[in-house]
């Protein structure tokens, strides 16, 4: 009975203190984590660009509307999901047919070179796109660091950072000084899955997460300093098992960044209240709630990653892509668009004149975008149904948006303007520019004055109660100040001062 009874002693010893952690962590207080002020320069920033870059960039292919940056994950599970219907066997046949049977993906880096990656022309194209951010995949899901990563290599066994195998460059580095020197602002990605870790099983994941992921964060910080954590992949950890408090509460108070970075909602598979800066959707045709600052993600294409496989077709329109940008910044959010370099590090041609496209755009409109606030009303509707929603697919284009501006399908209404506004004066951005006289509806207060942004002649317009009409001039070619939407400046018209 002694014997027994010593038993149950030393089990409760063992038990106590892991009962006691478990309760310790999902009893945190978020009080202070929740009640901190967000730094304005995101709010102010609206655009931004991923940029994902990996081993994956050696392959560069996977079937249309899948994310070619998964293609480890493809591979060796024979599977595969997204736009289209798919056998599953697409990239596993494809490794075979192009790199020989059995070819490993730890294969890939040896050729991942990036022989071609110049920083400093890539933050150039950025600064020229109007982007006030970027954001780089430093460790996707394949655990690859483009730094040296010192967790990386150890537990994988191998050399698997780009300081060690491939480019032997500390990538994060170059890609930061160059960002920092034009005055954009620097985000790393860091996943938290990693498929192939011999630690991250539901078994090791406190391990994994103390001993791989908490020191890979804080290595990141503290070297590079970044103005955006951008989280990803938490699988079905929850807060508690991603230790997320005693992460935020290092990273608000301690980091050298604590004042002015900011980390979005995806550090964990939440039990209850999303615990973050921001709130992020992916390529998604549906707004949030302006009452917490959110962010749009999505390619120019349908992969993240650079997919040699897709066409033109595949690529959003730069009209597409500008009025997406407008709609989610009307209704309070950023817009943070994705390119792909291939595995030397050039960006393909037609992701550059996209962003040029945009930063063209942005040079005549962005007063309209840039530090703004999403008015009372977000847009005016024309006449119809305004439910039009894509059908079928996973993953939404682009150009879905121009459905609710410019090509509507037969009895759905039509987006005719986007509000926004900085202080008093209000934006009305219009997708269309019709010749001669245009209704904005509903504005209570009378505008001092009526300007088309990046057009320096007088512009004749009337108040009749609450609408106003304005007389869009007729323009010669090469007198539009822009294309693809234009810009009407309200000035003293938003009622909110």
């Amino acid at each position: 009975m002694n014997k027994r009874v010593l038993i149950v002693f030393f089990y409760l010893l063992l038990i106590i203190p892991i009962v006691s952690v478990a309760q310790k962590n999902s009893d945190k207080d978020w009080s202070a984590i929740d009640s901190r002020k967000i730094p304005r320069w995101f709010t102010d920033a609206k655009f931004g660009i991923f940029i994902h870059w990996g081993l994956y960039s050696v392959p560069a292919w996977s079937p249309k509307g899948t994310y070619s940056e998964w293609y480890r994950y493809w591979c060796d599970n024979d599977t595969l999901f997204g736009n289209g219907d798919f056998t599953g066997h697409e990239i596993k046949e494809y490794n075979e047919l192009t790199y020989g049977k059995d070819f490993p993906y730890e294969g890939f880096a040896p050729m991942f070179k990036a022989q071609d990656f110049d920083a400093g022309e890539l933050a150039d194209l950025i600064k020229e796109s109007g982007a006030k951010y970027a954001v780089l995949t430093t460790k996707h899901h394949d655990g690859y660091a483009l730094w040296p990563s010192m967790e990386a290599s150890r537990d994988y066994g191998r050399p698997w950072t780009s300081t060690e195998i491939g480019p032997m460059r500390d990538l994060v580095k170059e890609y930061s000084d160059s960002l920092r020197d034009r005055g954009i602002k620097v985000g790393t990605y860091l996943s938290l899955r990693e498929w192939n870790n011999p630690m991250y099983t539901q078994e090791n994941i406190d391990e994994y997460v103390i001993r791989h992921f908490h020191p890979q964060v804080k290595d990141l910080i503290s070297n590079y300093h970044p103005d955006i954590l951008w989280t990803d992949g938490p699988d079905k950890f929850d807060e508690n098992q991603w230790r997320v408090h005693d992460m935020l509460t290092w990273i608000y108070n301690e980091s050298p960044v604590k004042d002015s970075i900011v980390i979005n909602d995806r550090s964990a598979r939440w039990s209850g209240k999303r615990h973050a800066d921001f709130l992020c959707r992916e390529y998604s045709n549906r707004a949030m709630s302006p009452d917490k600052p959110w962010e749009e993600c999505r390619g120019i294409g349908f992969s993240f990653g650079y997919n040699k496989n897709e066409d033109i077709q595949d690529y959003a329109s730069p009209m597409g892509l500008i009025h997406t940008l407008i709609n989610v910044v009307s209704a309070g959010g950023n817009l943070i668009l994705g390119i792909g370099p291939d595995s030397n590090g050039k960006i393909p041609p037609i992701m550059q004149e996209r962003l040029l496209q945009i930063g063209d755009w942005l040079k005549v409109n962005g007063e309209a975008i840039y530090g703004t606030k999403p008015w009372k009303n977000r847009e005016q509707w024309s006449e119809g149904d305004r439910n039009w929603q894509p059908k079928g697919k996973m993953y939404v284009s682009g150009d879905a948006i121009l459905h609710q501006t410019v090509r509507p399908d037969s009895g759905y209404a039509v987006k005719e303007v986007f509000f926004t506004h900085k202080g008093n004066d209000l934006y009305a951005i219009l997708p269309q520019y019709k010749i001669g006289e245009f209704v904005i509806r509903d504005i209570e207060s009378t505008p001092s004055d009526i300007t088309l942004l990046g057009f320096d002649s007088k512009l004749t317009w009337r108040k009749d109660g609450t609408d106003i009409i304005v007389e869009l001039p007729p323009m010669i070619y090469g007198e539009q100040p822009c294309e693809y939407a234009w810009t009407l400046k309200l000035w003293d018209a938003a009622g909110v001062e």
